[in-house]
């Protein structure tokens, strides 16, 4: 890390302040976007149609701002688990998970989460802070996939509507035309229900979205994830209703299963009942057992009793497949926090590739 600022995570209205500042002509701007989001230079010296010149003044008070991973892992299932190093020395998760025609990373937005979900160690580690576009983007930018990938989804660390406006300029970076140029299809938000941010991000952006919400039931919702105060799901529900998911835009509810909790088709008559009239998805996902939490995950059988009462009612419901579970990168292990569990060779024979002593 350096003192100099990012140009790595700057739109091009930053980019035209920046070559303002340096003197340099305005179509600069355009040049370095190209550099930094197409070409994915590393360096301001690699910029070989701005001059000596102009280099050396960007130079001055700014770089590229691309860093690698301290370490990854690889899991039995060909999943990677990445690990950062942020500007303010906090560490954060990276998940790339290989498909036969995907290439799929799931980035964080925060170090840990203030929404304290009981069945999520990121949430058990609390909130140490915001990630920045450029520590966002580095992450898409820095894996070892990265001119492979396919989709991004903002499931890792932290609660990417409670990041909203570094998560809009990170957006708008991977959806423009000087940026990545990526369409929105391939990028899906999660959240837990943000209610004034989502509705910014639903105006403001045309990517994926999905709601975790592993209840129907507001009390039962609320032992689990206390931003169901703040953010009772039927009001996210309803706010969902007045927009149009009948085009390319995709909604999906996340719903873990726990054991004897929320896995009864009474549960699955209600939520059916709840999503009623909206066009959308639900993922079923195991629960992964964390330290400290007395849920278990239900059954094979009753999550298939669960999925397919959903499809009776019209509802197109699968069940996530699990990955990374053995070097906890699955659904809702991620966490940096000292004391950590430690990553067992005897649940798979990973594979652990060292970059720096952290």
């Amino acid at each position: 890390m350096t003192n100099k600022s990012h140009l790595l995570g700057m739109t091009i209205d930053e980019l035209q302040e920046v070559v303002l500042e340096c003197g340099l002509p305005k179509f600069t701007a355009k040049q370095i976007a190209d550099w930094v989001y197409k070409k994915r230079v590393l360096a301001i010296d690699e910029m070989t149609n701005i001059s000596v010149a102009n280099r050396a003044l960007l130079s001055e008070k700014y770089d590229v701002g691309r860093y690698d991973s301290l370490e990854f892992q690889q899991s039995v299932d060909g999943t990677v688990k990445y690990l950062f190093k942020t500007e303010k020395d906090k560490l954060i998760e990276s998940v790339m998970i290989p498909e036969d025609d995907r290439a799929t990373l799931c980035v964080s937005s925060q170090v840990g989460c203030k929404m304290n979900c009981l069945f999520c160690m990121t949430g058990k580690q609390g909130f140490n802070g915001n990630l920045t576009a450029n520590e966002i983007l580095n992450q898409i930018y820095s894996v070892r996939e990265a001119e492979d990938l396919t989709n991004v989804v903002f499931m890792g660390m932290g609660e990417p509507l409670d990041n909203y406006e570094e998560l809009k300029k990170t957006l708008e970076i991977m959806t423009a035309n000087y940026g990545m140029a990526w369409s929105p299809k391939r990028i899906t938000v999660s959240t837990t229900g943000v209610t004034p941010k989502l509705k910014r991000f639903l105006d403001e952006s045309n990517a994926h979205l999905a709601i975790s919400i592993h209840s129907p039931e507001k009390n039962q919702r609320l032992s689990i994830m206390p931003a169901e105060k703040a953010f009772p799901i039927q009001a996210v529900v309803d706010l969902l209703k007045e927009y149009d998911w009948t085009k390319q835009r995709r909604l999906s509810f996340e719903y873990i299963m726990f054991d004897n909790f929320n896995d009864s088709l009474i549960h699955a008559k209600e939520l059916a009942q709840m999503l009623r009239g909206l066009s959308c998805r639900v993922n079923l996902i195991r629960f992964h057992a964390i330290p400290n939490v007395d849920l278990k995950t239900s059954t094979k059988e009753k999550m298939e009793a669960f999925r397919d009462y959903l499809t009776s009612k019209g509802l197109t419901s699968t069940i996530r497949a699990s990955r990374g579970e053995d070097i906890f990168a699955a659904c809702g292990m991620l966490s940096t926090m000292k004391g950590q569990p430690p990553k067992s060779p005897e649940k798979g024979d990973l594979k652990l590739n060292g970059k720096k002593d952290i």
